[in-house]
């Protein structure tokens, strides 16, 4: 079978493999669709994630269809459509430095245990919106880690593709008031379309004084104005401006959860924050949220699906990934496979 697989620094190549060998408890699963991540980017230009540098399988944001079963797997049957949990895999994280990818023909489920690897989901669920499941999982974790919930006002800086899935979850958490921050004009209207309260251009507004609009005015512990009543910030962007951004809005003990991936330090000023009390919090994976999502992407379907900029067909996959790594270029990359 094909396969792609990162074999040095800065390089992504087709290779062929040996289609896998279902042993007893197996699930032979055909790839259908299979998102691009940003971190596909970052594993390629290091050369691979130990203990596989330099031969790393990519691809963790499948859906995929049950082909064959071993004489003892249970769970599912053949014909399925699923979604996976690819930190669940006995052989390594799918396509994160395990021994599999899903920008592959096809992906073994070693040892299914029934409710932990595998989802099944709809057949009339569009396969690239089904691949949306991992990376919104990445969402709905972060919104879970901030505590949000009924009746707070929420602020996501960042409308790709986890600040949309992190409006969506605030949303159906009854959240009453979501606020989507970015710089791009094309983002900020499909935040509109899946749901957000309101939307600010950044690089057009002045944040701080539009928050304090929408979500009124409020103060630090010792009574200092100047503040958003915002109670719950999300950094979906991982750029150093959007925490100075949020640190110097914050009003007291404001939550502010960061699950995006910041590639160099932030400076903050603790003296200036510290009556905030502001809680901040980290946020990576999704612990217990990976089949959580499919529910809600389940029931919203077509509102998922406006996250998606790109479908590329499987042998197209190098351009896709190019495309993905080029910043600016793309937002949500997929690619379906025949």
């Amino acid at each position: 079978m094909k396969s792609v697989i990162v074999t040095g620094p800065d390089t992504v190549e087709w290779v062929e493999t040996d289609t896998p060998t279902v042993g007893p408890r197996d699930v032979l699963l055909k790839v259908k669709a299979c998102g691009i991540c940003g971190s596909d980017a970052m594993y390629t230009h290091v050369g691979g994630i130990p203990p596989r540098q330099g031969a790393t399988p990519l691809g963790h944001e499948p859906a995929a269809e049950v082909v064959q079963l071993g004489p003892d797997a249970v769970g599912v049957e053949l014909g399925d459509h699923v979604v996976i949990d690819t930190m669940a895999f006995t052989d390594g994280f799918l396509g994160s430095g395990g021994a599999q990818g899903a920008l592959s023909e096809y992906v073994l489920v070693i040892d299914n245990e029934p409710g932990r690897q595998l989802r099944v989901v709809p057949k009339d669920i569009p396969w690239e919106v089904a691949a949306l499941n991992e990376p919104m999982a990445v969402a709905h974790h972060a919104v879970n880690r901030s505590g949000a919930s009924e009746g707070d006002r929420a602020v996501v800086f960042g409308a790709g593709p986890v600040g949309l899935g992190a409006a969506i979850s605030l949303k159906s958490k009854g959240v009453a008031h979501v606020v989507v921050v970015d710089i791009q004009p094309t983002r900020l209207e499909v935040a509109l379309a899946v749901g957000a309260d309101a939307v600010i251009n950044s690089a057009e507004e002045d944040v701080i004084a539009r928050l304090i609009e929408l979500h009124g005015e409020a103060a630090d512990g010792i009574g200092h104005r100047g503040r958003a009543g915002s109670d719950v910030y999300i950094d979906a962007a991982g750029a150093p401006v959007v925490v100075q951004t949020i640190l110097a809005a914050a009003k007291h003990r404001a939550v502010l959860t960061i699950p995006a991936v910041h590639k160099r330090p932030v400076e903050v000023d603790f003296g200036a924050i510290l009556a905030t009390e502001i809680d901040i919090r980290t946020s990576m994976g999704y612990p217990t949220e990976i089949f959580e999502v499919t529910d809600a992407i389940i029931a919203n379907a077509d509102k998922y699906a406006r996250i998606i900029s790109h479908r590329f067909p499987f042998d197209q996959t190098l351009d896709a990934l190019e495309l993905a790594r080029t910043p600016g270029a793309a937002d949500k990359v997929v690619v379906v496979f025949d």
